[in-house]
Order: C-alpha cells, then sequence, then structure tokens
C-alpha cells in the first residue's frame, strides 16, 4: 500500500477546491515525496510558500496547478513565483459514518 514508507507522509485537507476528484474537506491525502511529479497527477505543492493539493498539467514547458472545483481558478506558474512540487497524492482516506 505504501511503497515508501520514509518518503510517504499523510496531511488533512483544509478546503473544497479538489471536491471534483473526491477529495473533501477532512479527508486524509497519503502523499509520496519518492515519485516523480508527473503531468496530471495530483500533488502537494507551495507556491510561494503557500501550500496546496491540486492536480499538476505540464504542457508545453508550462505548468499549472488545476483544482477541481468550478469556483476557483488554476495557478498558472510563471517565471516569478516559487514552485516547491512536495510530493504526489497517492490514497485518500475518509471516515465513514
Amino acid at each position: 500500500m505504501i511503497p515508501h514508507p520514509v518518503d510517504t507522509y499523510a496531511v488533512k485537507v483544509n478546503g473544497d477546491s479538489m471536491k471534483g476528484d473526491n477529495i473533501e474537506e477532512g479527508d486524509i491525502l497519503i502523499v509520496d515525496c519518492a515519485l516523480e511529479p508527473q503531468h496530471n497527477n495530483i500533488v502537494i505543492a507551495s507556491v510561494d510558500n503557500e501550500q496546496t493539493v491540486k492536480r499538476l498539467s505540464i504542457e508545453k514547458g508550462k505548468v499549472t496547478l488545476h483544482p477541481s472545483n468550478s469556483h476557483y481558478e488554476p495557478i498558472e506558474i510563471s517565471e516569478h513565483m516559487k514552485l516547491d512540487v512536495q510530493g504526489v497524492v497517492t490514497w485518500v482516506i475518509r471516515r465513514t459514518g
């Protein structure tokens, strides 16, 4: 279930920007830092020192972080922004009942 335990951590979701990907407020995300982030992965990223969870888009050298809720705008990464992709989301854990 967790192939890289030393490089894996959990984070609790705060917000609803990824609800279209069935990631909801209060969910626990399992994040693997050993995986190389790829186009279309859901990632934990720091943008100008603010942490977010979004879908990574890498196309023609342009990097964009996409929410899966139409109430939020994509974050287009410019050369003046500091982006640090901290890991790839591999699991979503949600309490039932």
